[in-house]
């Protein structure tokens, strides 16, 4: 599947806060047409009651296939849970869709099936697909490779329902190589999301920072992968992947 100046069909899977923010933003994109939204049941709520965008399908009337036959798109998005993938996984495969993942954690043997879905489909897992981050998350690595010797401590602060230490908290910790114990996790109310890297050097601090304003970035993040993955072959990337093809696009034609 090759989408070029299209609009390209979406199906977006979860309809809680982060999902109703990112359906919003589908909804306004020119490029981008929202299909569907498909959740776990299909008994009305507050939520789908004060909707009036693309239709909300339930999953206890549909089977996967059937959805994707009756309502057909190029691409999902989904930002449900980490088991989701094993019940629509196979027909991505089959069909070739592009697919973007946002959930925040997957075990080793979920992250190797997603990833086996590349070799049939398009396929981006981020545990946070906000542009920011991601840029942050790149920009951190350059100066971890640049200044090994610095100290590294990791911050992030959410709203005070968020039980575990932040998914993109641990990628941090991961991409720069540092232990989970560096990671510091604050709970307040209101905050939607704030990642900070700090970097402790013998004579200057660098500090890194990303705030998370409004959940419909989330939205902007997934438009963006969406598009990009469109553009680029059958595989698996994260966000950061997609990053680097526009910084080497640009920097070829600098």
């Amino acid at each position: 599947m090759h989408i070029k100046n299209q609009v390209i069909r979406v199906g977006l899977i979860g309809f809680g806060k982060a999902g109703r923010a990112v359906a919003h933003v589908l909804a306004q994109d020119p490029q981008v047409q929202l299909a569907w939204v498909a959740r776990r049941h299909s008994v009305p709520d507050e939520a789908t009651e004060s909707w009036t965008g693309a239709p909300v399908l339930g999953l206890d009337r549909l089977s996967w296939r059937d959805l994707l036959d009756q309502h057909p798109v190029d691409a999902i998005i989904d930002f449900s849970n980490a088991d989701s993938v094993w019940q629509y996984g196979d027909e991505v495969r089959r069909r070739g869709l592009i697919l973007v993942s946002a959930i925040s954690s997957y075990d080793e043997r979920t992250l190797a099936y997603l990833r086996s879905l590349g070799a049939s489909a398009k396929v981006m897992s981020s545990p946070n697909i906000t542009l920011g981050i991601n840029f942050l998350i790149m920009a951190a690595r350059i100066l971890r490779r640049l200044a090994p010797f610095a100290d590294v401590e990791i911050l992030e602060q959410h709203f005070k329902e968020k039980p575990e230490i932040s998914g993109t908290a641990r990628k941090i910790a991961d991409t720069l190589d540092v232990e989970d114990e560096r990671i510091t996790s604050l709970r307040l109310g209101g905050i939607v999301g704030h990642h900070e890297v700090i970097f402790g050097f013998p004579h200057q601090t660098v500090r890194l920072t990303h705030e998370s304003i409004r959940r419909e970035a989330f939205g902007t993040g997934a438009i963006f992968a969406i598009k990009r993955l469109a553009e680029a072959p059958r595989g698996f990337y994260t966000f950061e992947d997609l990053m680097m093809r526009e910084v080497k696009a640009e920097l070829a034609a600098a």
